[in-house]
């Protein structure tokens, strides 16, 4: 076939871009142009890579979909296919419900897109690179898929099966590519980074990951998303605390905090060890950023439990917190074994509640930075200002640092010591020294 524009559209977390952008390396590596995410997409061909974790997501997922079904229809785009989380777990219902729809692929064998379109014309090539689809100074390195981990409400196992860890001389390879390329700041992700490696090496080896990452040359930040309390490996504390291009920044999901709700989500750890795990995280590593996610209305969950939230909340005083209602998952163990018994007005009341607390922690966490001066690196342009991140912010979800353009002239992609002259209740603003 003529080769034409693939245009790829991302849903859901970083993990899914990470495919994307694999994707697209092999699409370029065999003739085809590619855009992400366009905002009027003129390809030919559109790809939509789903995500398929909590209710709202799915319904995102289909719209768009359905969006670009309309858009085939009008003769916009003549062919779409789709892959991902959500076809990986519905395909035979998404077949049956959309048929408009040229081809369903899932979370794993999406890379047989390239072969059907070629159909066989030629051999495929397949030793292809990513397209890096974020700024050219940060990308996202994943180091692993699935997760062996059970937790009652999570459908992830479900999707993308159990733990692999990707080998860590390829994972380095990686890193040293996308050094050479101008890369500069590392995302490293995983549903569950902190078990990297056991189902490889027999034991936990993320420490041993990051110091060797940090070590390499070019390297200048390293960040670490979703690790698990129970079993956390301490000795990745001493690689961040010894080793300056590695953020003091940790992103630990912990979803609740009596006992009552960790046992009946199935979290294999309790409230005792988890206060006593972020006292230990904040000794070992003095500035330590944590960033959590915490659930309200799981089935089950009383006052007095949403009230211990609360107060664990106050205690914790974690600078980055996000939040979130339950929303029953099909399979999932609280699907098959709970009843969803917390009126839907009572779990947002309880999650307002709880980001209201969160946004005045927030506010003076940010506010004790005034005066202060950090590393930050300049992302982009925006307004009068541009708009740039210290080490305690990840991308697209944390507060960002904004500098006055009549400061003077900065460079996308590199870094500065910027003084932090005033604060909002999330973001910054600085001025460089």
């Amino acid at each position: 076939m003529k080769h034409k524009t693939v245009d790829i559209i991302t849903m859901g977390c970083s993990k899914n871009l990470v495919d994307s952008e694999m994707l697209m390396g092999l699409f370029e590596k065999n003739g085809f142009k590619c855009t992400h995410d366009s905002d009027n997409p003129q390809g030919e061909i559109v790809v939509i890579n789903t995500c398929g974790f909590i209710a709202d997501a799915k319904e995102e997922s289909i719209n768009t979909i359905l969006e670009f079904c309309e858009a085939k229809k009008e003769n916009r785009v003549e062919r779409i296919y789709v892959m991902g989380c959500l076809s990986e777990r519905y395909l035979a219902d998404l077949e049956k419900e959309i048929p408009e729809v040229d081809g369903w692929y899932g979370k794993f064998n999406y890379r047989q897109l390239v072969d059907d379109l070629l159909e066989s014309e030629k051999e495929i090539e397949r030793n292809a690179r990513r397209v890096i689809t974020t700024p050219n100074h940060y990308a996202y390195i994943k180091i692993s898929e699935g997760c062996d981990r059970h937790c009652a409400y999570c459908a992830i196992p479900l999707i993308t099966g159990k733990h692999q860890s990707r080998p860590m001389e390829e994972i380095l390879d990686e890193v040293k590519w996308l050094v050479s390329q101008g890369t500069k700041e590392f995302q490293v992700i995983a549903q569950e980074l902190t078990y990297y490696g056991v189902d490889l090496y027999g034991e936990q080896r993320i420490a041993e990951l990051v110091e060797r990452m940090a070590k390499i040359e070019g390297v200048e930040w390293i960040r670490l998303h979703y690790a698990y309390p129970a079993h956390f490996p301490w000795d990745l504390l001493r690689v961040m605390r010894e080793n300056d291009n590695v953020c003091k920044y940790l992103d630990i999901a912990l979803q609740h905090i009596s006992d009552n709700m960790l046992q009946r989500m199935r979290r294999n750890v309790t409230k005792e060890e988890t206060m006593t795990m972020i006292e230990r995280m904040r000794k070992e590593v003095p500035g330590i950023h944590i960033r959590t996610t915490l659930m309200v209305g799981f089935p089950g969950e009383t006052d007095a439990d949403f009230n211990e939230l609360l107060e664990f909340t106050r205690w914790a005083r974690f600078e980055r917190m996000g939040a979130f209602a339950y929303s029953e998952e099909d399979g999932t163990y609280s699907a098959e074994h709970y009843d969803d018994d917390v009126p839907e007005d009572v779990k947002q009341k309880r999650l307002d509640r709880l980001m209201r607390l969160q946004q005045n922690i927030s506010a003076e966490i940010e506010a004790a930075k005034v005066g202060k001066t950090m590393k930050v690196v300049i992302d982009r342009m925006e307004g009068d200002y541009y708009i740039g991140r210290s080490e305690f912010c990840s991308p697209e979800v944390d507060p960002e640092v904004l500098i006055r353009k009549d400061n003077g002239i900065l460079t996308i992609g590199e870094f500065y010591q910027v003084k932090i002259v005033d604060s909002e209740e999330f973001d910054l603003y600085g001025e460089v020294v």
